[in-house]
């Protein structure tokens, strides 16, 4: 008999569990599309804190792959020269989530870090399949560098977003947009479909992130786990601009994070990695209902701040 290993839990993060896990009803994956897109907005209303004051914020339409892509625009100093810019994707296992339950985290971003931030709506699963976020992703990352007054791109999203993040990176590495990425900033991000990961034993269940809730999102996007895009801890990282990985000491996805921080500095990647150790897969989100998760968000962004005013000297 295999002995179960007792983890941290902050004692916030156990009072959000227990409620979260209180809760009747079927998982997630049970409930159908529409019906869990309504549910994590409704989490997200009551686990997150408010947008809170921003001097500006826009929405825009540009053309994309597959028509026309909304771009959600946060700048709390609108009259600045040009300068870095964050283009964000949200997470949510290309399934679920949208700019709205991301909108509070992007409006502190763009606060803390005192640049614009753009959030990409990207199309999502299963109504569009592998690879349509991630075209989406790149053809943003591409007229944001070519439209938007910028002088460089720093990549980011968190779960499926941060693979979005690191996929265009290697994207424009090979083919580079008219101005260059600066630094990359996966939060708990999804990077490879294979794999043998103790904290996907760990965290199968109970967490928040079920490892049958990613089997649900990741049969539904279709992604080949054959490609870059799907899986890029299986392929080169050499090149890659400074990365800030963040990953949460309580999620299935940990491990494969953990893993590819190591892989960024083997290939002599600028590499800074912070771990929310005793916190949960979401809790960029979770700031409300995770008090603690505020000095997560807020430890994290001065990390990323320092990265682009290195990368920008």
């Amino acid at each position: 008999m295999t002995e179960r290993v007792s983890h941290y839990v902050r004692p916030d993060v156990a009072k959000f569990l227990e409620f979260l896990n209180s809760q009747e009803g079927p998982p997630m994956e049970e409930l159908g599309v529409e019906t869990a897109r309504a549910m994590i907005a409704g989490l997200g209303q009551a686990a997150d804190a408010p947008r809170g004051e921003i001097a500006k914020v826009e929405e825009i339409m540009i053309p994309g792959p597959g028509g026309d892509l909304k771009l959600r625009i946060y700048d709390n100093r609108p009259d600045r020269a040009a300068g870095p810019v964050m283009v964000f994707y949200h997470g949510g296992g290309w399934v679920i989530c949208d700019l709205d339950t991301h909108d509070a985290y992007c409006a502190e971003a763009a606060r803390q870090l005192d640049i614009p931030v753009i959030s990409v709506d990207y199309r999502r699963a299963p109504e569009h399949v592998f690879p349509a976020a991630h075209d989406d992703a790149e053809a943003a990352a591409r007229w944001v560098a070519g439209n938007f007054p910028c002088t460089g791109l720093v990549l980011s999203g968190d779960s499926a977003g941060g693979n979005m993040a690191i996929a265009t990176a290697l994207a424009l590495r090979e083919k580079p947009a008219a101005k260059p990425v600066i630094a990359i900033n996966p939060i708990y991000p999804v990077v490879t479909r294979g794999g043998d990961w103790q904290s996907f034993r760990d965290f199968a269940e109970g967490y928040l992130l079920s490892v049958d809730g990613m089997k649900w999102f990741n049969s539904l996007y279709a992604a080949d786990p054959a490609d870059r895009r799907a899986a890029p801890l299986d392929f080169p990282a050499e090149g890659l601009p400074p990365t800030l990985l963040i990953t949460a000491g309580l999620d299935a996805l940990r491990d494969q994070g953990r893993a590819y921080a190591g892989k960024l500095i083997e290939a002599g990647v600028p590499t800074i990695y912070r771990e929310a150790s005793g916190n949960v897969h979401g809790f960029i989100c979770l700031a409300q209902g995770v008090p603690s998760a505020k000095a997560d968000i807020d430890g994290a962004l001065a990390a990323l701040k320092m990265m682009i005013a290195e990368a920008t000297k």
